[in-house]
């Protein structure tokens, strides 16, 4: 403790100012990964199957988890190995893009298990927006080709010598006028 004890005068209105602009600015820069759900049911055709499997790739891609659910009806129940082998498969077809969080497990007539991304959603966010700036120059880049294209073929056109008709007596509406 100093000696003479010293202390600041501050304006506490501006210090509290400063201190939610502090706080917004950090939560500006945090991300929450969200869960997404998935259900599935055991009896699922291989197309459905696979649109299932794009949207789970596009969350984890996206840097979301995913729960996925399979939902047991009747004698499905009492077949919880197909629906293992279902989450099993599912799993492996998404392995590059994310990872097995919790592992399948029964609940009541649902089996669940949880992909987590294999990324962080920060990364996800920069390569998205990357993605779209390269997109973007790559859309300017053709129409300025198409502009330029367009503007030589209209010079072409305009260097070309107009040819006009002669016209004859035939082409004469008025009968009074001789050409």
């Amino acid at each position: 403790m100093a000696r003479p004890p010293v202390c600041k005068l501050m304006d506490y209105g501006k210090f509290k100012y400063e201190a939610a602009q502090k706080a917004r600015d950090a939560r500006k820069n945090q991300t929450n990964t969200l869960t997404k759900e998935m259900k599935l049911r055991l009896k699922i055709d291989n197309h459905d199957y696979e649109t299932k499997k794009g949207h789970v790739v596009r969350f984890l891609k996206g840097g979301d988890k995913v729960k996925i659910t399979i939902m047991f009806r009747g004698r499905e129940q009492s077949r919880p190995e197909l629906g293992m082998e279902l989450l099993k498969r599912l799993a492996d077809d998404v392995a590059e893009f994310g990872y097995v969080e919790s592992s399948p497990k029964q609940d009541g007539r649902n089996m669940l298990m949880v992909l987590g991304p294999a990324r962080k959603k920060t990364e996800a966010k920069v390569d998205k927006a990357a993605d779209r700036d390269r997109r973007m120059e790559e859309r300017r880049a053709q129409q300025e080709a198409e502009r330029e294209a367009e503007a030589q073929l209209r010079a072409a056109h305009s260097a070309e010598p107009a040819h006009e008709k002669k016209r004859g007596p035939a082409d004469n509406m008025d009968p009074d006028i001789d050409l």
